[in-house]
């Protein structure tokens, strides 16, 4: 996934230019750090307040160029409108989010509305059909055909 996302920022951006970037959904800050690292100017968004303490613990034992390039907001990406103005972010990423919103389409509609002119949204959703496989790679054949006929995902996060 990361590869996929600086391949298409690379593909749209000047090598070298400085993005601004919203994590909406950004949980433990990984995607976030790791631009932050690269030189963008990158704000997290996140509601869970245990998210929220581990992404602030990672960014503390980051050198202070990198702590100054990150910003971490505690709310719900539906309600982008409330923190930040419209077209705000040269890059909107909304990683692992929408198969949890019950109706994606206003969290959408304020993500674009985030984007300045031209700007990059990156959405990655999981596949249901694909995450039931992952008990039976691990030979947990009952696990495999039970995670077929449920709605919920649960992970290491929750």
């Amino acid at each position: 996934m990361a590869r996929q996302l600086d391949e298409q920022i690379v593909g749209r951006y000047p090598v070298g230019q400085r993005l601004r970037v919203l994590d909406v959904g950004m949980g433990q800050g990984t995607q976030a750090l790791r631009l932050a690292r690269a030189g963008h100017q990158v704000t997290g968004l996140e509601q869970d307040s245990a998210m929220i303490a581990t992404a602030r613990e990672a960014l503390s034992a980051e050198p202070e160029g990198i702590r100054e390039r990150m910003r971490i907001v505690e709310g719900d990406g539906r309600d982008t409108g409330v923190h930040f103005l419209p077209g705000s972010f040269d890059v909107v990423l909304c990683h692992g989010v929408l198969m949890y919103v019950e109706e994606p389409d206003p969290l959408l509609a304020g993500l674009a509305r985030m984007l300045a002119p031209g700007g990059l949204l990156s959405l990655l959703v999981r596949n249901g059909d694909a995450l039931a496989m992952r008990p039976g790679l691990a030979g947990d054949w009952a696990g495999a055909l039970g995670s077929f006929d449920t709605t919920a995902y649960r992970n290491r996060l929750g």
